[in-house]
């Protein structure tokens, strides 16, 4: 097979494998931790089910991968014009995988709340930053934005309902 066509298979399937990665990894955090401290939270009566989070979460990462592959694709890679949008693409991508072990990980709703405000900014950064892009790219992002939207209202409000969280075991 001809390596450029090859490489237009290979960018974006490892492009949208590598986000998935991290949500992975968060899932056996989260999946210990919902039976024996989530669910003695407090939590409000809009909140998603436990089981819309795994589908929406893989949509997402997919959509964001494949995003950042035509970021990276159409500005001209790492060297080019896409590196400072695919730094903040990276940036977006660890704040992400880093609220899962602060929330459900150290049992932290009020840290996970800081965490999650400023992933909030970094993917709105990301959004900012891909539009000059990829258009497309960076309304790609837009469902993300907004389900972060609703993560940050969830765990604000699991955090002033649940004072004492931080500090049970």
């Amino acid at each position: 097979m001809d390596p450029v066509v090859m490489s237009d298979y290979l960018a974006p399937t490892l492009a949208v494998i590598l986000p998935n990665l991290g949500g992975i990894a968060g899932s056996f955090i989260t999946r210990k931790n919902i039976p024996n401290w989530y669910e003695g939270l407090n939590k409000p009566s809009w909140r998603p089910g436990n089981k819309v989070f795994g589908p929406v979460w893989t949509t997402l990462y997919c959509s964001m991968g494949y995003a950042s592959y035509m970021v990276w694709r159409d500005g001209g890679g790492f060297d080019g014009d896409a590196a400072l949008p695919l730094a903040w693409y990276g940036a977006q991508l660890a704040l992400n995988w880093a609220w899962t072990p602060i929330f459900f990980g150290l049992h932290s709703p009020k840290w996970g709340f800081v965490e999650i405000i400023c992933l909030w900014g970094a993917i709105a950064g990301t959004i900012y930053s891909f539009h000059g892009i990829n258009e497309k790219a960076s309304y790609l992002l837009l469902p993300y934005l907004g389900w972060v939207s609703l993560a940050s209202a969830l765990t604000f409000r699991i955090w002033r309902d649940n004072p004492d969280a931080d500090k049970k075991e």
